[in-house]
């Protein structure tokens, strides 16, 4: 009992701030349209749905949301420690938890809203170990079938099972869960196909190929960041020549065949369990923190072993003490937009996106400072013209924002976002007929986006129209 207490103790100190943060980046997606508790076309609805109790227990007060993602935090850490005392030795499952609980590679999926999906996973993909280590091979089978529908980025989790915990008889349980896995990516692929926007897929502007190349430094950074902990950033800049990237994974693999055949299970279990995320499906981002979370278990592992060995004690005991520091720290980076959007700006120079999510929190000058930087960069990114625009419109100028929106379209006409925003500069200078035909044409092309629904029915409700509220 005291070595439950001391895990929730030291990670509620590494992440308990924040409980005082607020919402991040695509946070806001949450409340884009309406939550409805069982929406099967999410290729998420386990998480959605805690979402949408989140928003019935408390609107859109930021504190229960985070309240949440630690709490589930808290379970994984316990559940973490109970299934690894079953493999390793005490101490060793012990420091394993400790690492998991308090590294402050954590922080993304603990801190980010919007990672809630990957620590409700992975708190499913425990219990079905807790159950799959209990003999209950089937009941394994459906806690996992619930993790996929939290986030289907946990479809490696029985190759981990069966490298680190087989079991005789199990195959068949194994293979359902695979087939599960399988159903999910599926799924997963259909989405992007069908989603406009979808930032994933074909729609995420970047190959297969190209991705895979840049995923294998992309891995080299996570475990890199494992090992010295500091450099993190929300937005990372990645640019990997395909010579590189392919001399990378020649690294990778021969370091993994090394590991396995020194009897290093648990790394290559780790590496395995990045797949879903580091292989040949292509997201926008290349690299995220919070995709270390599930993975972290089995690498948690191996520098358990590692640091059980480690003599005198207190050597392990002032790592912890670092590794704590570090995470309060990295925590505290998360507690503003600001200071989370600065800190991007510095760490990845080269980064339009981090400018842009900065300016949308400064004062009108610094933030058209800040995009005029991002245009000399990139001149021909819409997102740029469209967030200037934005600013001109909340300074009053909407001539200027016109202009701007404008711009945004001409670079990417198929982006219903723009023509919303144009239409919201030509309302606010009274051309309600051509705004009318904007909002209209953006639901043409996303039926599904809700300011343009809201806009057009807000010109409706001031010419005495009935609303329209058909899809068009």
């Amino acid at each position: 009992m005291r070595a439950r207490f001391f895990l929730v103790a030291a990670a509620l100190a590494a992440f308990g701030a924040s409980l005082g943060s607020g919402f991040h980046f695509d946070d806001y997606a949450i409340f884009a349209a309406p939550l409805h508790p069982f929406d099967l076309c999410q290729t998420r609805p386990l998480t959605y749905l805690t979402f949408w109790l989140n928003d019935q227990a408390g609107g859109q007060n930021a504190v229960g949301y985070h309240v949440v993602n630690l709490l589930l935090h808290l379970g994984a850490v316990l559940l973490v420690f109970e299934c690894l005392r079953r493999l390793l030795p005490e101490r060793a499952a012990f420091l394993a938890a400790a690492i998991f609980a308090i590294h402050p590679i954590q922080a993304e999926a603990v801190n980010y809203v919007w990672a809630r999906s990957i620590l409700l996973a992975v708190l499913l993909c425990l219990a079905a170990w807790r159950a799959w280590q209990d003999d209950h091979p089937w009941q394994a089978v459906a806690w996992f079938a619930a993790a996929l529908l939290a986030k289907e980025e946990c479809a490696a989790f029985p190759l981990m099972l069966w490298l680190v915990d087989r079991k005789p008889g199990a195959r068949r349980s194994v293979g359902a869960m695979l087939l599960l896995s399988l159903a999910a990516g599926t799924h997963v692929i259909y989405a992007t196909l069908v989603t406009p926007g979808a930032p994933a897929g074909f729609q995420a502007g970047i190959s297969p190929w190209q991705y895979l190349a840049a995923q294998s430094v992309v891995i080299l950074r996570y475990l890199r960041l494992l090992v010295v902990p500091y450099g993190f950033t929300v937005d990372p800049e990645i640019h990997v020549p395909l010579w590189l990237g392919i001399l990378a994974w020649a690294g990778i693999l021969a370091g993994a065949v090394f590991a396995w055949r020194k009897g290093q299970r648990w790394i290559v279990a780790g590496l395995v369990l990045l797949l879903p995320s580091s292989s040949i499906f292509p997201a926008a981002d290349l690299a995220a923190d919070r995709r270390l979370y599930l993975p972290m278990i089995a690498f948690a592992a191996a520098a358990g072993l590692a640091l059980a060995r480690v003599k005198p004690p207190w050597a392990t005991a002032a790592a912890g003490a670092v590794l704590l520091i570090l995470a309060m720290v990295r925590t505290s980076a998360w507690m503003t937009e600001e200071s989370l959007w600065r800190e991007a700006v510095e760490r990845s120079p080269g980064k339009v996106r981090p400018k842009i999510q900065l300016a949308r929190v400064l004062p009108a000058a610094e933030a058209l400072e800040l995009l005029n930087r991002a245009r000399a960069q990139d001149p021909y990114d819409p997102a740029i013209a469209a967030e200037t625009g934005k600013v001109l419109l909340a300074e009053g100028q909407p001539e200027a924002a016109l202009e701007e929106f404008g711009r945004a379209l001409a670079l990417a006409p198929r982006d219903a976002r723009n023509l919303n925003n144009r239409g919201v500069a030509l309302q606010a200078l009274w051309q309600t007929d051509a705004a009318r035909q904007d909002f209209e044409r953006a639901l043409q092309l996303d039926p599904n986006l809700t300011e343009a629904r809201e806009n057009l029915e807000k010109i409706d409700k001031a010419q005495g129209r009935k609303p329209n509220t058909r899809s068009n």
